[in-house]
């Protein structure tokens, strides 16, 4: 059958491209699925487009987030069926094969009747912002400073409320901090505008904060956020750093050596395990399943940070969109119906 698809042909270059898709020979763990919608992921995926993600190979095919149909199954698959519309790790394309139980792109996740699935197609960002709170040690009553209000940070200052935290938001953008606050975050503050370490101080009567969660990748930021930790607290860094971490080292490690004696520790997705199994409570597999639910009960709030659905024919310029206008294009859902 034909199939449709995105291909990165050099650097910041998309284009919409057909190819013969061949669905037969499945091994028993195969799955064929058609996209219905797949989600941009503005970090990862321009970092592939710039050629500096080590795992995309320019010309290549992007994207990893997609809800689908099931089209076709290995003789081992007997948790989804044909017709069953999946939350998957699939590419920017109207057809692919994924093998389920495989590391690093074997998800396949039934969703729940009632979802909308343009909101599901926020499950793999609700996924990587939710891995900030199963690595924290967040608790009912803590506060927690997430920096950076793009759809992660947005998502992640969601799931900190959600556990019982009274969050703190700061973004230098009053478009996400309008989105922040659509989304229900209790205290977003813009760094530009007021005194953050004041604010912090003033809602929690004196203290500061127990954990803080960097969505940003940026060293200043991260730099001067660490002395808004109280004594014993954590840093999660949930951005991916993309450009040299420049700082006085030393000055910066004595946070952590030294009173206030933090713990600093990374929030990559893969730090759980893909799927489910008997011997880890959380897994990617679990978190996609509970922020379905949370999508379905209206818990987790996806309008505000759902900026655009587009066309795969536009891609070019929804990429333009995401690296030139990144306080516009939030959110972004490429809709393959039709």
């Amino acid at each position: 059958m034909i199939n449709k698809k995105l291909l990165v042909t050099e650097p910041f270059k998309v284009v919409v491209t057909e190819d013969e898709f061949d669905d037969s020979n499945l091994s028993v763990n195969d799955i064929v699925i058609k996209s219905v919608y797949t989600h941009l992921s503005a970090g990862t995926e321009l970092a592939c487009l710039a050629g500096i993600e080590g795992w995309f190979q320019i010309p290549d095919t992007p994207g990893y987030t997609a809800i689908a149909e099931v089209v076709k199954t290995g003789e081992n698959i007997t948790h989804v069926k044909p017709g069953d519309l999946v939350y998957t790790y699939g590419p920017h394309a109207q057809f692919y094969k994924l093998e389920y139980g495989e590391r690093w792109h074997g998800i396949c996740v039934k969703v729940p009747q009632g979802v909308n699935p343009e909101h599901a197609a926020f499950t793999h960002m609700a996924g990587i912002a939710m891995t900030s709170l199963r690595n924290s040690t967040i608790e009912l009553g803590d506060v927690v400073l997430v920096t950076g209000l793009g759809a992660i940070g947005n998502l992640a200052a969601q799931l900190a409320q959600l556990q019982g935290a009274d969050v703190i938001a700061t973004d230098i953008d009053e478009n996400r901090i309008e989105r922040a606050k659509q989304a229900g975050i209790a205290h977003v503050l813009n760094p530009t505008k007021v005194d953050v370490e004041k604010e912090i101080r003033a809602i929690t009567g004196g203290g500061l904060v127990n954990t803080y969660i960097d969505a940003t990748g940026a060293t200043p930021v991260i730099n001067q956020s660490l002395d808004l930790i109280a004594e014993n607290g954590e840093v999660i860094l949930l951005g991916s750093p993309r450009a040299p971490y420049e700082s006085n080292l030393t000055e910066t490690l004595q946070h952590f050596h030294l009173p206030p004696n933090l713990t600093l520790k990374g929030a990559l997705e893969f730090t759980l395990p893909t799927h489910n199994n008997d011997f880890n409570k959380h897994s990617i597999e679990r978190n996609a399943s509970i922020l379905m639910k949370l999508i379905k009960e209206g818990k987790l709030k996806i309008d505000p940070i759902y900026s655009h659905k587009m066309k795969p024919e536009d891609a070019q310029k929804a990429y333009d969109g995401l690296k030139n206008k990144p306080q516009e294009y939030i959110g972004v859902v490429f809709d393959w119906n039709n």
